[in-house]
């Protein structure tokens, strides 16, 4: 999983949306963490997160930041598919409640990122239900090389920067762009933005 980078905002705003911690989100790192033997500061040591907001994390008593669940998850490699498995002669693979699904908080407060695609396809596509309040900022790190980001808007107008070219996207269009340079969306508009974020990592399903 590619670690994702946020700008911190002036603006002590908080979004409208208020997204509180997935339960689901702290027992799938707990578990990964105890599946691995690591003790909250070895888990810390590998990942650069504090102790204390693992723990946190683990009892539900905060939503962490974007950057905080790709690190954690790094170190865990990826692994975080393994407490999703279902049982193989069902034809129906999964369903996620609304509590289920981790609901991810950028730095300055104003960006939330539901993860809805399927963990066990995230090393190949991550998919993601994107809100931005006005004046919200998500800036990304580069994904592996190859990857693509499909950026869809339901509702709003944002403005994609990917290093040094830019583009307004408005209601009812889809910009696809380079994810593997470092990537910037923005609400640049009067009103909440809401949108699906699709990132293709071509990397993976090419090997």
């Amino acid at each position: 999983m590619s670690r994702v980078r946020t700008r911190k905002n002036s603006s002590k705003q908080k979004t409208g949306r208020d997204a509180g911690p997935s339960p689901e989100l702290g027992k799938t790192i707990q578990r990964l963490r105890k599946a691995y033997n690591l003790s909250l500061g070895e888990l810390s040591e590998q990942s650069g997160v504090a102790k204390s907001i693992i723990s946190q994390i683990e009892r539900n008593e905060t939503n962490p930041t974007v950057a905080t669940v790709w690190r954690l998850s790094q170190a865990l490699d990826t692994t975080i598919d393994q407490v999703l498995m279902v049982e193989e002669h069902s034809n129906i693979i999964e369903k996620s409640s609304v509590s289920a699904i981790p609901v991810l908080t950028s730095e300055d407060g104003l960006c939330t990122m539901a993860i809805i695609g399927w963990l066990n396809s995230v090393e190949w596509v991550q998919w993601y239900d994107f809100r931005a309040e006005v004046g919200g900022v998500l800036e990304s790190d580069p994904h592996p090389k190859g990857s693509v980001e499909n950026l869809s808007v339901l509702e709003g107008v944002l403005e994609v920067w990917v290093d040094g070219d830019s583009s307004v996207v408005k209601q009812g269009e889809t910009l696809r762009y380079r994810g593997d340079l470092i990537h910037r969306i923005t609400n640049i508009g009067k009103v909440p933005a809401h949108a699906t974020m699709v990132n293709l990592v071509k990397s993976s399903v090419m090997t």
